[in-house]
């Protein structure tokens, strides 16, 4: 008999856990799905009250919406384009004067190569050039 107290004790507790746990998420739930509907019921009305109005100032908004997107789409695009050419040349002062910035070691590494393969094509131009003069004092 005492070994049957301890199971039903467990049981008890489990199941006490189960309904917690499905009690809890059914009030969340609920109020969720309260939330949600009240959203969209705001949401319509809002949008039932101010189409009148779109309706009327639409001549006038449309433009300025405009407007105004394309001021805000300039100056932001003129400060990035500033912001980019400063960190550019503040590079580049550093870069001349030595101080070895971020990314230096990549650059110097891109030079060596492309005066390397400009070396290579100007041997092999050479090389092309003697061959066909070469060829020309033969046939003639």
């Amino acid at each position: 008999m005492s070994q049957i107290q301890p199971a039903r004790h467990e049981q008890n507790q489990q199941l006490s856990r189960q309904v917690a746990k499905t009690t809890t998420a059914v009030t969340v739930g609920g109020s969720l799905m309260v939330l949600s509907g009240l959203t969209l019921a705001v949401t319509v009305i809002g949008l039932v009250v101010a189409t009148p109005l779109l309706v009327i100032f639409s001549p006038v908004l449309v433009p300025a919406a405009i407007t105004i997107f394309m001021i805000l789409g300039g100056l932001l695009a003129a400060t990035a384009f500033g912001a980019t050419a400063t960190f550019v040349f503040y590079w580049m002062y550093r870069y001349t004067t030595g101080k070895h910035p971020i990314g230096a070691d990549k650059l110097d590494y891109a030079r060596d190569r492309l005066a390397h393969a400009a070396h290579d094509i100007k041997e092999k131009a050479e090389q092309l050039g003697h061959q066909a003069q070469q060829q020309v004092k033969t046939t003639t």
